[in-house]
């Protein structure tokens, strides 16, 4: 699959959920998922994505949830509980998960280059959410909100990244004895 129509098929869904959300359509994020989904999923090597998702969508519940819960972010569109992650982050991180063997192909066996853009590039998404489309909002200040974005991000990007090499390496058809392998 091309990295680069899989970062830009991306960021339109990022794009829809951010919009829905501060406008008050939350189910724009789901909507934008399905066809993202279905082409990644459609492809005969769709099998391994299909395993990532429920996993990023887990540890994206996990994480966002948690700050939710603590006052550090408040979500537009927080449906379907206030301290919770809402809906559309949760397709978000559906859609996350389907760029972590393309896009982000190139963070394989790289966890210190993982941990250092999740907590770098994480941060500025939830910014750009919060002062671009007021989708997220910092009560407790923005300071200690990145600090524990990118302290997530730091832990949950590796993760996600072995994950999906793991994946990828036990989903992959391996050749019968004898035969040669051809990529």
């Amino acid at each position: 699959m091309n990295a680069w129509a899989n970062a830009i098929a991306y960021q339109l869904v990022w794009f829809a959920a951010i919009w829905g959300a501060s406008s008050g359509h939350w189910w724009l994020a789901p909507a934008a998922l399905l066809p993202f989904a279905a082409w990644v999923l459609g492809r005969p090597e769709g099998g391994a994505d299909a395993l990532l998702m429920p996993i990023a969508v887990l540890l994206g519940a996990m994480l966002d949830s948690s700050l939710a819960a603590s006052g550090l972010v408040a979500y537009a569109s927080p449906v379907p509980f206030v301290h919770a992650a809402p809906l559309w982050i949760l397709a978000i991180w559906a859609a996350f998960a389907l760029t972590l063997r393309h896009s982000f192909r190139f963070l394989h066996g790289r966890a210190l280059l993982a941990a250092v853009l999740g907590a770098v590039g994480a941060p500025m998404a939830y910014l750009g959410a919060a002062r671009g489309w007021n989708a997220v909002d910092f009560p407790l200040g923005t300071t200690p909100a990145v600090i524990a974005l990118a302290a997530g991000w730091a832990v949950a990007m590796p993760l996600l990244v072995r994950l999906a090499v793991r994946v990828e390496h036990t989903s992959t058809p391996r050749p019968a004895r004898g035969e040669a392998h051809v990529a």
